[in-house]
Formats: C-alpha cells, sequence, structure tokens
C-alpha cells in the first residue's frame, strides 16, 4: 500500500509502498507520542527511510483499490 510523507520546508513528499500501512501509522502515532526523533520506515522492497519526527507535517494513505481485468465497469 502506498503511504506519502509530506515533510516540513520542502516542496517534495516521501512516498513509500508498505505491506500494512495501518501498522506503519500506527508505529508514527508511538512516535510522536514517545517524543522519538527519528521514525524508520521499510518499504516493501527492503528499502528503509529514516524521517524526522518533527519534521513530518502529514501523512497521506492511499485507499486500497480493487482490480479489475478487462472491459466494463
Amino acid at each position: 500500500m502506498r503511504v506519502k510523507f509530506g515533510m516540513a520546508h520542502t516542496a517534495r513528499d516521501i512516498d513509500v509502498e508498505v505491506e500494512d500501512a495501518e501498522a506503519l501509522v500506527a508505529e508514527f502515532e508511538k512516535a510522536v507520542e514517545e517524543g522519538r526523533k527519528l521514525l524508520w520506515v521499510t518499504e516493501e522492497d527492503g528499502h528503509r527511510h529514516g524521517l524526522m519526527v518533527e519534521r513530518i507535517v502529514y501523512v497521506d494513505v492511499e485507499a486500497e483499490k480493487s482490480r479489475t481485468v478487462g472491459f466494463g465497469s
């Protein structure tokens, strides 16, 4: 599932693909509550990102889409 992090003082988002977006959101909330400086995010392919918690402005979780095959609605 795709999750975007909006970062303060930059026009760019950090866009990651993770297996469990809800677990990542819960980990972010826990990091904020505990006052942690860094949130480590591991993508599906194993790539890791260290994000400064105090610089995260928003978290956008993409809704799951059902895959369709063929024509029609």
